[in-house]
Parts: C-alpha cells; structure tokens; sequence
C-alpha cells in the first residue's frame, strides 16, 4: 500500500499537503472550510504579529495573465488569535503551523512563545514577505538577522520551526544560517517583488506600488530554489510556488521538497484541487514503482 505520509522536520503529516500561508488561514471559520474539505496533512495560518497590523490601504490585490500580485502588508488580527486558529485543528485532528512575523528577534521570539502557549505543533518564520515594510523580505536578506531571528525562536521552543525563505542572493547560504541556528527545516519559496502598471492613468495600480507574483509564473523558480538548496544541504524543506496541478506538485518533491503548500490555486481552482493534486501525485508514485513518498524525495538531485 502506497505510504503518502511525511515527516518534515520533526512535523508529521498523514498527507503531505498543506495550504500555504494567507490562504484561508486569518480566522477559525476560514480554517476549518479548509480542514472540512480540502485534503491535506495539516493546516497553516495566517501569519500574525505581535499586535493586529492594518496592513495596506486597497487596491492589494491584482490579477495579470501570469498569477497574481498582491501587497496585503501582513494585514492580520495579531497572535492572539492564535488560540482558536489551533482549537481547529485538534477538531479534526490536524497538525496546526503558525506563520509568524515580527521587525526583530525580539518580537519573533514572543508570537512564537504565545502561539506555541496556544498549541502550536510547529511555526513557520516568515523572513520573506516582500510588501510589509520593515518585516519578512527586509530582515531575510541579512544573513545575520535571519540567524538571530531563528537562534531567537528555535532556542527557547519545544515544536519544530521552520524558516520560509524567499529569492534573495545566496539563498543556498541564508539556508545554511537558518538550519545552522536551529531551523528544522525550511519553506521554499515566499512571492517574488512585482509591480503593474495601470496605462491609462500612468501609475502604479497597487497603492503600495510593490506587490509580490504568485502563481505559475513564479513555479520554475520554486523548482529551482528547492533544488539547489536540498542538493547542497539535505535539508527537510516545504516546496510552495505556482502549484496548480500534480505535475507541478511532483516536480517540487523530485527537486527535495518532502511535503508541499498551495496557494494561489485555490483562489483559481478552489479547495478541490487539494484532491486532484493529491490523487494525481499517488498515481504518479504507484506508475514509478514507489511505495512511498519518502522514496521520491529529492529524486532528480544529481
């Protein structure tokens, strides 16, 4: 029988997918649609800060052929929250990972006490959210701030930490600091900085200008990112980025990815594609004569 489970860093998983970040994750009713009808192996939240953040005055959000591109600015009610969120998933007895943001190690360090007080069964660093000024992208291209930030968190708590990278230059060294200073493991890759342009009036269609690209467009880059990193380090890492069907999520886990999260698919496709995703990933396991997941890990790494 074919085994689908994962172990990523010390988190099990029953399946292994997951939704990936802001993707129906800010409040329990949001969450448990997902738990109640999506087939994954755990679910992730909303990132949250310290205290509720506004985040950017609208347009946030806008659609072009190649994915999406949004500035939210880590709009979110604050980790106090956090309670409920995991009170979702022990319902259903879901693994709950907690995205979590702040300026400094400082504030990285106590979300991560309150969300782990909640009932967290891992958190997810958000180091590279490319539209929250002074947050995410900012701190993880420095080196050293992102070893601080994890050293801060992974120190002082008792559930696996992962820290989500974006495309910054010397990614596979910024992994390397992160693991070094206690990551369990890491999520490849965040949303790439981008910008439309309205023709007409001339100007920037985001108010915030800057946004970051989801979708198929940014999937090669996922690939790659995954790749290099996993082939230097055999890390455990989390592969996201423009997965929209089992091909997609297949490529991430030949590349070293041991579990993956979809995003933007599910505004295109709904919380079906979860399902199709999955089914099309066993057959493709069962068609290649696996007998796990596990022995596809990282299969194309040469």
């Amino acid at each position: 029988m074919l085994d689908l489970s994962a172990d990523v860093g010390g988190l099990k998983l029953r399946l292994p997918l997951m939704p990936a970040s802001g993707i129906l994750g800010g409040s329990p009713d949001a969450l448990e649609a997902v738990a109640k009808k999506a087939k994954v192996g755990a679910l992730v939240t909303k990132t949250l800060t310290l205290e509720p953040r506004k985040g950017n005055d609208p347009p946030i959000v806008v659609s072009t052929p190649c994915g999406l591109v949004n500035a939210v600015g880590l709009a979110n009610p604050g980790v106090k929250v956090a309670k409920e969120l995991v009170e979702v998933g022990r319902k259903y007895n879901l693994p709950v990972v907690v995205s979590i943001a702040g300026k400094d190690e400082r504030e990285f360090a106590e979300a991560a006490w309150a969300s782990v007080d909640a009932g967290a069964s891992a958190l997810e660093l958000n180091l590279s959210c490319p539209h929250a000024k002074g947050l995410g992208l900012e701190l993880g291209m420095d080196i050293n701030a992102v070893r601080k930030v994890v050293e801060a968190v992974a120190t002082t708590v008792n559930v696996p930490v992962f820290a989500k990278l974006g495309l910054v230059d010397k990614l596979v060294d910024t992994a390397s600091a992160a693991l070094d200073a206690g990551a369990s493991g890491l999520v490849l890759i965040n949303t790439i900085r981008a910008m439309v342009i309205d023709i007409d009036v001339m100007e920037p269609v985001l108010t915030n200008k800057v946004g970051g690209l989801s979708g198929r467009a940014i999937h090669p880059i996922a690939v790659r990112a995954v790749y290099e990193v996993y082939k230097e380090l055999k890390a455990p890492i989390v592969g996201v980025g423009g997965v929209y069907e089992w091909r997609d999520a297949v490529e991430l886990v030949l590349a070293g990815a041991s579990a993956v999260q979809i995003g933007s698919a599910v505004a295109d496709k709904g919380l079906g594609v979860f399902s199709e995703v999955l089914a099309g990933l066993a057959w493709w396991l069962h068609s290649k004569g696996f007998r796990s997941l596990r022995e596809a890990v990282g299969a194309a790494v040469r």
